[in-house]
């Protein structure tokens, strides 16, 4: 599980140069095969930091998170629940390169790429963390835990160098959704809808607080 209390290389520079020192990276062998880096994108004072697994082919040619069939799911979820992701969320990944045929993030490709995570999550200080998909779940709260039985369930962090709790809301990835399109009551996408509603009704709320 990731510590989000560590410190990074990167404490003393901003969340641009980091980036800038992640289009050097070649702490693990997915710098050989990437075509661009995927840092992320969004407002540096995001109130919702939504993260999921690694970038795709798409991200990976365009250099930008959640652009391919999948992400342009998911931002039609976040139209159907009126967040506009390009003012209220900031969207990155576990990873910053691709990995090969788009294969699961190794734990050790996790462990080498955390701090650009961590330099982002300590730089946006979100009140809500979106995880998409099981291996963000994985990784930011328990190994152990199953998306299909965590998702739709708020999960509460305490983070030292942050002032107020972070929130933590477990989702379907919407390459799973692409997989299981129905929209009949009960089912994944049917259920995503009613996450995503709820992470509309905290964002509202966060936003009458400033």
């Amino acid at each position: 599980m990731i510590n989000l209390d560590t410190s990074t290389p990167f404490d003393q520079i901003s969340l641009a140069e980091t980036a800038q020192k992640c289009q050097e990276c070649s702490l693990c062998p997915l710098h050989k095969t990437r075509h661009c880096t995927v840092f992320g994108c969004g407002p540096e004072n995001a109130t919702v930091l939504a993260i999921g697994e690694a970038p795709g082919q798409e991200e990976d040619l365009k250099g930008l998170p959640f652009v391919g069939e999948a992400g342009l799911l998911l931002r039609k979820i976040f139209a159907s629940v009126n967040i506009n992701p390009e003012t209220e969320i900031y969207i990155t990944n576990l990873l910053k390169c691709r990995p090969p045929s788009n294969r699961k993030p190794l734990p050790e490709e996790i462990t080498q790429c955390q701090n650009y995570l961590i330099k982002q999550i300590q730089t946006i200080k979100p009140k809500i963390i979106i995880l998409i998909g099981s291996t963000s779940l994985k990784a930011l709260l328990d190994k152990t835990l199953s998306i299909t039985q965590t998702r739709g369930n708020w999960h509460q962090i305490k983070v030292n160098h942050l002032k107020s709790p972070l929130y933590l809301m477990p989702v379907f990835h919407p390459s799973y959704l692409l997989k299981n399109p129905s929209n009949k009551k009960g089912l994944p996408k049917w259920l995503t809808w009613q996450d995503f509603k709820e992470i509309k009704a905290a964002l509202d709320f966060y936003k009458k607080e400033l």
